[in-house]
């Protein structure tokens, strides 16, 4: 109305075709979704069993996936519901394929979660006894178009104690047509009555080379340039999983969006707030050689281009735990790309460090990664981390500090303790100062405790009793001889289970114990199963034995049998000497 413009009607022309609407974008990880098992990377050997389970026709009723996120737990319950009901292009096929063929209506149905006879359930929104009460009800009843009844539940772990339990039966003994595919990120939480009505397929993280091809097959298939350094940087940060490596690609490629050029690792480390490798080994060269303040300034100027102090702490470890593993393993490989210049460079490295300065870094990091990552400011407790470990690389290794301390005389202290006092005219400040008297404690009393390390022998756990009963530690004699279960015994390490009655302390007790009477480090570590029986235990065992036997002699035998109801008290060698009888009072 009110428009003189003519239109194509009015022309004599064919009205233009409306539109197309343009189709809604996907991720990658959900274009991309296997369809069959041939497309599920890193999983040979849950594709191999459950190809020759459908081969001979033994499938189990109930299968639980279980894995880290990522790598195709929900994928292969899907794959699982399609090789069930397939029916082949045909229509003709009678029998469950491990091959779906994925055009007829069952599996174009499931992979479109329409199903009627495929019903996907998510545990962590549905935890309660009256969601697995609609499954009890519905397993009843016969599949209307399916071959089978398939009940996907995700995130299994998040169901109740009482769903869990008034599924029990139902999983033990469900009808023919319904199979059970659970899947759970968290396998310990669920119950083991549960767990063994399963059959169970652990799902392993997907290795980065496998990752960095799958990865790069994707790029290609998209008609994306993507550097191989950045796709080995992305399938790094994923850790494994399959899904996250692909939405970091899709992040990169709209990082990217609008330039010809192909996405670089530069690029990959800016958008991850990655730091550089090469400048996070010359931050670690930095602190092993003592440098604090050149340190701390390549940590401010990596933080300034972006990278989180968290993510530095995490670099450094790596690089402690690839210098260790180089260390002893030669030819080793992880952190470091094998043949890059920043992988020589640390394999000169570890020929400089010692496997307990590695060791000592170790500790030193990931107590720092704990407080970086604490921290409200992660930044001042990055660098506070770093200065100990400055700080530590210029002590001198423990081997040293204690053959010196053992190696020490005691006129050396005598002669400090009589050095003449502050202000005196004779030596320097040093000569001045005596040691306070706390320290020359300490001092002497780990020297005696190294002295006599090398006198006491304990082969056994009677030794261990004993000793603890000359220490006058009976408390603890008590305990190691009623509630332990010895496992084994080397020098300065032993493995025991405990019994319900030993207090939860006593292994750190005995360690403490252990160092404080020997002068030696004690490991010590508990089993949950297995172990000799306890001191009390074998002596009650031997006694009634001793018993047994003296039974069975004839002699006493005719005194038991001549006196019914009597029983033998003690039985005493004939060397030990009978008990002194109890003075009579006047």
């Amino acid at each position: 109305m009110g428009n003189d413009e003519p239109t194509a009607l009015d022309l004599g022309l064919d009205p233009p075709a409306p539109a197309r609407k343009p189709e809604a974008y996907r991720v990658l990880a959900r274009k991309y979704r296997p369809s069959d098992f041939t497309g599920l990377i890193g999983q040979e050997a849950l594709v191999r069993t459950l190809r020759n389970a459908f081969a001979s026709g033994r499938i189990a009723h109930a299968f639980m996936l279980t894995g880290v996120r990522g790598v195709g737990k929900t994928t292969t319950a899907r794959i699982i519901a399609r090789a069930l009901n397939c029916i082949g292009p045909d229509g003709k096929r009678k029998e469950p394929s491990i091959d779906p063929c994925g055009v007829c209506e069952p599996c174009v149905a499931i992979a479109e979660s329409r199903h009627v006879d495929v019903q996907e359930m998510d545990a962590a929104s549905r935890t309660g006894i009256d969601d697995i009460r609609e499954i009890i009800e519905g397993v009843r009843y016969a599949p209307a178009s399916a071959r089978y009844k398939v009940y996907i539940v995700d995130e299994v772990h998040m169901l109740s104690k009482q769903a869990f339990n008034g599924l029990l039966k139902t999983l033990e003994e469900p009808p023919p047509h319904v199979k059970f595919i659970f899947a759970t990120t968290e396998i310990r939480k669920v119950p083991v009555t549960v767990l063994s009505r399963c059959q169970r397929f652990d799902l392993r993280r997907i290795e980065t080379e496998v990752l960095v091809e799958h990865l790069g097959n994707i790029a290609t298939l998209e008609k994306i340039a993507v550097e191989p350094a950045a796709l080995s940087m992305i399938a790094r940060a994923a850790e494994g999983s399959v899904r996250d490596a692909l939405s970091l690609l899709d992040q990169a490629i709209a990082h990217e969006s609008g330039t010809d050029a192909a996405i670089g690792a530069e690029s990959v480390r800016a958008m991850l707030g990655l730091a550089d490798r090469g400048r996070v080994l010359d931050l670690f060269e930095k602190l092993v050689g003592g440098e604090i303040a050149l340190a701390l300034g390549i940590l401010k100027e990596m933080y300034d281009n972006g990278a989180d102090p968290l993510v530095v702490m995490q670099d450094l470890l790596e690089i402690t735990h690839f210098l260790t593993r180089v260390k002893v393993s030669p030819g080793a490989e992880g952190f470091f790309d094998g043949g890059s210049s920043e992988a020589a460079r640390a394999v000169t490295m570890a020929g400089k460090l010692s496997v307990a300065s590695l060791a000592r870094a170790w500790q030193m990091l990931l107590k720092g990664l704990i407080e970086v990552r604490d921290a409200a400011n992660p930044m001042p407790a990055a660098e506070m981390a770093l200065v100990r470990l400055g700080y530590a690389a210029e002590l001198p290794p423990t081997e040293r500090l204690v053959r010196e301390l053992r190696d020490s005389e005691a006129p050396h202290a005598s002669a400090q303790q009589a050095a003449p006092p502050r202000g005196g005219s004779g030596g320097g400040p040093r000569a001045q100062m005596a040691p306070l008297p706390s320290e020359a404690l300490r001092v002497d009393a780990a020297q005696e405790r190294m002295e006599a390390a090398p006198a006491i022998e304990l082969r056994s756990l009677e030794d261990i009793v004993a000793l603890a009963k000359a220490k006058t530690a009976r408390l603890l004699a008590t305990q190691l001889e009623s509630n332990v279960h010895l496992v084994s015994l080397e020098r300065c390490r032993i493995e025991f289970r405990p019994n319900a009655l030993a207090p939860k302390s006593l292994a750190t007790d005995l360690a403490q114990r252990l160092r404080d009477w020997t002068g030696e480090r004690w490991i010590v570590t508990l089993a949950s199963e297995g172990g000799a029986p306890t001191l009390v235990e074998s002596r009650a065992a031997a006694e009634r034995a001793k018993k047994d036997a003296v039974s069975q002699e004839p002699f006493v035998r005719a005194v038991l049998d001549a006196f019914p109801g009597a029983e033998i008290i003690a039985v005493r060698d004939r060397e030990e000497p009978e008990p002194p009888p109890a003075e009579e009072s006047n």
